[in-house]
């Protein structure tokens, strides 16, 4: 198995894996949930954790994408948001082991 399938199977795990979770959530508070992150330390060095590896990934993501003219950097950008690094950082990889495949 090449790096490109690897990493299109990491992106369907990063797409399943967090909406398992996220469709057993019936409300959503965000005001708790900022309460639970400021009482409980290892969640905020979790949320801490996660964030610089986003802003990581959106340096590298930028320079990478710029030097190999890599195009629609955006859905990468909303794939954060929508369901998280866990989808985005490998779907990007996929994306850019093609465009190197077709240089």
């Amino acid at each position: 198995m090449n790096r490109k399938n690897i990493y299109l199977a990491l992106t369907i795990l990063g797409l399943i894996a967090p909406y398992y979770f996220f469709l057993q959530v019936r409300e959503f508070d965000l005001q708790s949930l900022n309460e639970q992150f400021a009482a409980n330390k290892l969640l905020g060095g979790l949320a801490a954790d996660l964030l610089i590896s986003v802003i990581v990934f959106w340096f590298f993501m930028f320079t990478e994408a710029k030097k190999l003219n890599m195009k629609n950097i955006w859905f990468y950008f909303v794939a954060i948001f929508l369901v998280g690094l866990s989808f985005a950082l490998p779907l990007f990889l996929y994306f850019r082991e093609r465009t190197l495949e077709r240089k």
